[in-house]
């Protein structure tokens, strides 16, 4: 999700000046993607440049609240209207790591994979935890976000689990050392039938 759209389907609720756009953004992911004030007012102004918000007068309190435009409106059903494409989704940065730990020379790549499970667990625990705290109705965006979390995090670590079992199958080039043999496959086993 970008800010840019985050911020349009704020304003599409009504007037708000930055403090408030941050605020609001935080409430609906349950701050699993915390803003920071600059990157709002940042956005904010590429909006207004691309005629998506007009500012309004200042209030007496000094805040400058933003309204959305009809352009804006339009860019905003376009962008609910558009399926999100996993190219256009950042890189997997975990997927190039351990890439890049299975070709580099005095790299553990079974320690890799070990710690990153380890960190997923402790994630994965840490989300459902939070995912029934509350059953308030009110907290339904949140709690969407929380399960998109929660199923990142166990599709993480099936992948972790093929991972292992891969590298067992391992044969690397010549020249190169295989990663260090341990029980992966055994430790793999027993969580797939879990």
């Amino acid at each position: 999700m970008s800010i840019r759209h985050g911020l349009l389907a704020l304003l599409e609720r009504g007037q708000m000046y930055g403090y408030q756009l941050r605020a609001a953004f935080e409430e609906s992911t349950g701050s699993t993607w915390p803003l920071n004030i600059g990157q709002v007012y940042t956005t904010l102004s590429r909006l207004e440049r691309d005629g998506l918000v007009r500012p309004l007068p200042e209030s007496e309190g000094g805040q400058r609240p933003y309204e959305i435009t009809d352009a804006g409106r339009a860019d905003l059903a376009l962008w609910f209207a558009t399926p999100i494409s996993r190219t256009d989704r950042p890189r997997d940065e975990l997927a190039i790591k351990l890439a890049l730990a299975l070709t580099t020379p005095g790299v553990d790549v079974r320690s890799v994979v070990q710690g990153q499970r380890t960190a997923t667990m402790r994630t994965l625990q840490e989300l459902t935890r939070l995912k029934f705290a509350s059953d308030r109705p009110e907290d339904l965006p949140w709690r969407l976000v929380l399960d998109s979390m929660v199923f990142q995090a166990e599709a993480e670590i099936r992948w972790l689990d093929h991972c292992e079992t891969s590298l067992v199958r391992y044969s690397p080039a010549p020249g190169r050392p295989a990663p260090a043999a341990d029980e992966a496959v055994d430790r793999s086993d027993q969580e797939v039938r879990r």
